[in-house]
């Protein structure tokens, strides 16, 4: 950092409302896990309404993400911040209130729609709040550490409320953290944006279009071909088009950075293995253990406390071993705690690698998102914070479709035949009709070769991440003056 750089004293307040911003978005998306079996019984929610709860969250998200990031650019990032909570918190309000699969439905959009302003805004208001790297590195284990907090503060908050209250009391959560981190951030943040650049309203529909598609396609998991078709062309076109654009949405030129690609690979794989922990013991803990929903909470602690204490030694060890060494040696960390849990029942046993994978977590993380956000020019923050976030989420997304499938087949297939549909199609159908046993026996197959499939995936990231990522150039320490 140059020696002339003015700090701004307020930074690590800073940080802190951006912690809790991004706080409000991962408690939300973790209660929603602890909250199917409640949706069953106390809403009548069919299997395909669950499904759309979930995924109209995604879509929004998942689609607007680079336009918001572009936007928030351009207009600034703290007002796309407060707009994004704002619309988050009221419609968690409206959550609130419905009485039907369809409302809760609508409100999951609205939400992803408020999600998708304030994601790209947190991380992009740390790239230039933070100009010295040692501290941007630590500012960015610190926003890592609290995702992780947030996934067990949700499901244990959550299931509090889920035990004692009905199933629209966990939408609550959020309105108190929202409105909170609304006032922060008007108190306590400089507004930044990029030098005027102009709207690029047909790089804006196409992403949107092509985005929205692709994700579709992959959780829903069916070779739909128009929409197949629809998210090819569009993005291909979205491709053209920035290319011949001055001034383009997106800089493509950023790809050929081997630490901006194997980055964004990384991360995405790394997403998936994430993903996988969440889409299985929740229900692994719940149906099969038979935890209540605060004590599947509590249940995944460990993974989040290990992966909040590797991301500090991780921040440490950061300038010194580089981004390379400890993003391949997180995610190898990752495949052993999959191995663990392919190899165990049991709560016990699955505490080993609950806690291997969140050390691998916590090392790999930060190392791969101060790896993606170094190479993006400061300038871009917003569209490229979006970016690192879009990567993450498709990588969700593949967790759920490709576990859920995994699953949802060795399922169906470990169960009886001849028993009822609803039974062989999923484990809470299944305890609905009293077929415990034989449902808990097929789930722990299914869950033992998900565990395999992430295991495999994180190798994958690791072998790309030592293979693509180039090492940190080495610091140069002048010699001692002749005399």
């Amino acid at each position: 950092m140059n020696s002339n750089t003015v700090r701004d004293p307020r930074r690590w307040w800073i940080l802190a409302a951006l912690c809790l911003a991004l706080l409000v978005l991962v408690i939300d998306n973790t209660v929603l896990n602890l909250a199917i079996p409640s949706l069953n019984q106390e809403m009548g929610a069919t299997p395909s309404d669950i499904q759309w709860i979930i995924d109209a969250y995604v879509l929004a998200f998942a689609g607007l993400l680079l336009t918001a990031g572009s936007l928030s650019d351009k207009y600034g990032r703290r007002r796309l911040l407060v707009i994004g909570l704002i619309l988050f918190g009221g419609a968690s309000l409206l959550a609130v209130l419905v009485t039907e699969p369809w409302q809760l439905i609508g409100a999951r959009f609205l939400m992803g729609v408020g999600g998708s302003l304030v994601m790209p805004s947190t991380l992009s208001i740390l790239m230039t709040v933070f100009a010295d790297e040692a501290e941007r590195r630590k500012a960015m284990a610190a926003w890592s550490a609290v995702a992780l907090v947030g996934m067990v503060s949700g499901p244990t908050l959550g299931g509090f409320m889920l035990e004692h209250y009905w199933w629209g009391s966990i939408f609550l959560l959020n309105v108190p953290v929202a409105a909170v981190a609304v006032v922060a951030a008007l108190v306590l943040m400089p507004e930044t944006r990029s030098p005027a650049r102009s709207i690029d309203p047909v790089g804006v529909v196409l992403s949107i279009v092509g985005l929205t598609a692709a994700v579709y396609v992959v959780i829903e998991r069916e070779w739909n071909l128009p929409v197949i078709a629809l998210a090819v062309v569009s993005l291909a076109a979205f491709v053209v088009w920035e290319r011949r654009r001055a001034e383009p949405m997106l800089p493509l030129h950023l790809f050929a950075s081997r630490n901006f690609s194997g980055a964004s690979f990384s991360i995405l794989l790394m997403s998936f293995g994430a993903g996988a922990v969440m889409l299985m013991l929740t229900q692994y803990l719940q149906f099969v253990l038979g935890y209540g929903e605060m004590q599947a909470g509590l249940a995944m602690l460990p993974y989040a406390v290990a992966a909040a204490v590797f991301n500090g030694v991780g921040a440490g060890l950061g300038r010194r071993l580089g981004n390379r060494v400890l993003i391949g040696a997180g995610l190898l960390l990752m495949a052993g705690g999959f191995v663990v849990m392919a190899l165990t029942t049991g709560y016990l046993p699955l505490l080993t690698g609950l806690v291997i994978m969140g050390m691998g977590g916590g090392l790999a993380g930060p190392s791969a998102y101060a790896s993606l956000m170094g190479a993006i020019p400061v300038d871009h923050a917003g569209v490229g914070s979006a970016l690192n976030d879009t990567v993450q989420q498709v990588g969700m997304a593949l967790s759920i479709a490709v576990l859920g499938s995994v699953l949802a087949g060795r399922y169906t297939a470990e169960m009886p035949a001849g028993l009822p549909a609803a039974a062989r199609e999923s484990i809470g159908g299944a305890h609905a009709l009293g077929l415990t046993e034989a449902a808990d026996a097929a789930f722990t197959s299914a869950m033992h070769l998900g565990a395999w499939v992430g295991a495999a995936f994180c190798v994958a990231a690791a072998l790309l991440a030592v293979s693509v990522l180039r090492p940190a150039a080495p610091v140069a320490v002048p010699e001692p003056a002749k005399v």
